[in-house]
């Protein structure tokens, strides 16, 4: 059996892993590229193979770095079957029409400067209809349920705590004449413990691991700080009727934060005159999904629905709905909370909302989620002098704020729990997922558990397995 890495190597996102094996090509995921934005469209539309020729794909999580160019992969022809959970089909409807939606209305501020300065113009990625002929291809599998997806290949899927839906993935391969196979895809490996969730499972008996490095080279803070970290921030734009600005994505990071500004409003830490507004119609849309698989929920968030509390709902938070009503939020005066889309502030209301807030000192960014090189976020986060937003610069004079211990993903601290639990047979082991850096840690990590095989795969890189 053969893979090869085409996404998520020696960087954090556009996961896509490329497993051959019985005369079968599955495709691990099928991930955007996120960075500098030309770079990011010329990755996303020329795909490393002919997609014609896939023959399924299993996607680990509905995040847009690992199912954003699924459409792109049914546009130019591929017609196999995706495998995943049903709450990721679920999420994924709306991401993917979401991401459609905002590279039109994004290109349609761009195209207009570029064609003033006589550049050529950017295009789409996929339309919608590209999304609707990728849903009739999606097909649920349970969690446990063990299903063959192709001759001699068998796929399991176990809860990986990252988001809704994520996923570990377990390929069982039995191939005529060679040995058989276990490979395990941790997609993105959640962080124990966090807020709604259940705590990642420890399948057995694996050879090939493909791990997640994220964090790989850090240990995040303790969770029992973000309420305090949080309350500062709200006491802040509090005493400077000014706006908190939370770049957050739609899916995991937003559900998480409300979850603990509901816990705060239950302590009296939420101040009286600070108003909550979520705005983003795609985290409305995500926050109802949530809600509708409460069978995912974690002990916490299942005793706070049986006192007849909502996890993911508190008074005076606002679900703001129009462009119109998101306009005038830049308008209003503060203390208030804005939490927008998009995570790494590449697309989205944010920006907007960053635009009008960056250049007051009184406002404050808070920042709580990783941020990939190359993005607006990253900018964000190293304190730059200014930024470019939406084509112009912004001095950044805002109070940045950052709290890692929200991390969906696992730090060194979780990795090295969930190999050590699943590593006894492990002869082969990738370090994807994450920076330069990350993957270095990670394989060396890899090793020090005892995995005798390891490699921090370049792009495009193969490897033979025996």
């Amino acid at each position: 059996m053969k893979i090869t890495f085409f996404g998520a190597a020696q960087t954090t996102t556009g996961s896509m892993h490329l497993v051959e094996a019985n005369g079968k090509k599955i495709l691990l995921d099928c991930g955007l590229f996120q960075g500098h934005r030309k770079e990011a469209f010329e990755k996303n539309r020329h795909l490393p193979f002919d997609p014609k020729t896939i023959d399924c794909v299993v996607l680990s999580h509905a995040h847009i770095d690992h199912s954003g160019n699924l459409p792109q992969l049914v546009k130019q022809g591929f017609r196999g079957r995706v495998y995943a959970r049903q709450s990721t089909m679920d999420l994924c409807d709306v991401l993917l029409r979401d991401s459609c939606f905002l590279q039109k209305r994004d290109l349609e501020y761009i195209n207009k400067k570029r064609k003033r300065d006589g550049k050529h113009l950017f295009e789409s990625l996929y339309e919608e209809e590209d999304v609707n002929q990728l849903m009739q291809l999606f097909t649920p599998v349970h969690m446990h349920e063990r299903r063959e997806i192709e001759k001699g290949i068998t796929l399991e899927f176990y809860n990986a705590g990252h988001i809704l839906g994520s996923a570990l993935v377990q390929l069982d391969i039995r191939q005529t004449g060679m040995p058989d196979h276990r490979l395990i895809f941790t997609g993105d490996l959640g962080q124990p413990n966090q807020p709604i969730l259940r705590h990642y499972e420890y399948p057995q008996g694996a050879d090939i691991l493909l791990v997640e490095s994220t964090y790989a080279d850090k240990l995040h803070p303790s969770a029992d700080d973000v309420e305090a970290h949080l309350a500062e921030c709200l006491k802040y734009v509090d005493r400077r009727n000014s706006k908190l600005i939370v770049p957050a994505f739609s899916v995991g990071r937003t559900q998480q934060i409300i979850y603990y500004l509901n816990k705060l409003l239950e302590k009296g830490g939420v101040p009286s005159g600070v108003k909550v507004f979520i705005d983003s119609p795609l985290s409305r849309k995500a926050t109802g999904i949530y809600a509708k698989h409460r069978e995912v929920y974690n002990d916490e968030a299942m005793e706070m629905l049986m006192a007849g509390k909502d996890p993911l709902g508190f008074p005076g938070m606002t679900f703001i709905g129009t462009p119109e009503e998101s306009m005038a939020l830049n308008e209003m005066p503060g203390p208030m909370v804005i939490i927008a889309a998009s995570g790494m502030c590449e697309g989205g209301r944010v920006l907007h909302h960053l635009k009008h807030a960056c250049s007051s000192e009184d406002n404050m960014i808070l920042i709580c989620g990783f941020q990939a090189e190359n993005t607006l976020g990253r900018r964000i986060v190293e304190r730059r002098e200014t930024v470019k937003i939406l084509g112009e610069e912004v001095p950044l004079k805002a109070k940045v704020e950052v709290i890692n211990a929200l991390s969906a993903h696992a730090d060194r601290s979780g990795l090295s729990d969930w190999i050590s639990g699943v590593s006894g047979s492990v002869k082969y082991g990738f370090a994807v997922h994450g920076e330069v850096e990350k993957v270095s840690a990670m394989a060396d990590l890899l090793k020090e558990l005892g995995v005798p095989n390891v490699a921090a795969p370049e792009m495009g890189q193969t490897f033979e397995i025996d």
